[in-house]
């Protein structure tokens, strides 16, 4: 104690505890246990939804219509159908896995309960729980993406079996993982973007159409005789998944170029993750 403090009958001044920072990674790795734990419990109820429709398009296109001796693009005895479908139909699983799983607990968490305040007190800034959500819902995409090879490959009539070999592993890798990043983010974009009270809208005027133009039936080359419709399908994500998918698993089938397709989806994924966390950070705080 200082001459000066001890005239005055002041205590002496004690030294500001350090600031203890939170541990980021720490609490990120724990939320993510949480989300895997979590699909891991309702794993029956997941592998039910996401194979559905593909398994019910794969079941009528390549094996009961070639059964009965349905003309179109599922006749004949190459299986040049199933071989387009199976890179297709993994794109659009994968897709809307990620989106609803960004977009559906975010419609809850910012309904008039507002649970999103109890994540957001978590030691995590803001938009590190945004990047937090596309990470799991990305996982979740994935996970949609690869529970559906088994229907696609192994559900055709005789003769109809897809001729599928993985001619690149890092194309096929950076494919899967950028694709479910991307629909992940655009999900969580949409959802804070659209009134919980219209979440309809969503399949109606965004999956839909997201769908059936997104080269999961046929591939962009062959919109060649429809040109507009080629360009305008440019601003669809599931496109160069789609697109990807079929460069790494079926090079045989005309496809778009290299580097169109993973600039596509790693620029994608970086402006849309940028989008998403500052629309997330908004909703949160307002």
């Amino acid at each position: 104690m200082s001459s000066e403090q001890a005239a005055i009958g002041q205590a002496p001044a004690v030294p500001a505890p350090p600031v203890m920072r939170p541990a980021m990674t720490r609490t990120f790795l724990a939320m993510m246990a949480r989300e895997v734990r979590v699909i891991r419990r309702n794993f029956v109820s997941t592998f039910l939804r996401v194979l559905v429709q593909p398994l019910m398009f794969v079941f009528v296109f390549a094996y009961v219509l070639p059964k009965i001796g349905s003309g179109g693009p599922m006749s004949g005895e190459d299986g040049s159908f199933t071989t387009i479908l199976v890179p297709g139909l993994v794109a659009s699983s994968l897709l809307m896995q990620a989106v609803m799983a960004a977009v559906m607990p975010l419609m809850m968490e910012l309904s008039w309960q507002r649970s999103i305040s109890d994540r957001a007190l978590a030691p995590l800034p803001i938009p590190m729980l945004a990047i937090q959500k596309i990470t799991a819902a990305g996982l979740q995409g994935l996970l949609g993406g690869l529970l559906v090879f088994p229907a696609v490959l192994f559900i055709h009539a005789d003769g109809q079996a897809p001729r599928i070999h993985v001619s690149s592993w890092a194309i096929l890798v950076m494919t899967l993982v950028a694709g479910s990043l991307l629909a992940a983010a655009g999900g969580l974009l949409l959802g804070t973007l659209i009134d919980p009270q219209k979440t309809q809208m969503l399949f109606a005027l965004v999956l839909l159409p997201l769908t059936m133009l997104g080269c999961v039936y046929y591939p962009w080359a062959a919109l060649g005789d429809v040109r507009w419709l080629q360009i305008v399908s440019l601003f669809n994500p599931l496109v160069y998944l789609s697109e990807g998918l079929r460069a790494a698993l079926t090079p045989e089938v005309e496809h778009m170029p290299t580097w169109a397709f993973s600039l596509a989806l790693l620029g994608g994924t970086a402006v849309l993750t940028w989008l998403a966390t500052r629309t997330f950070t908004r909703r949160v705080l307002t």
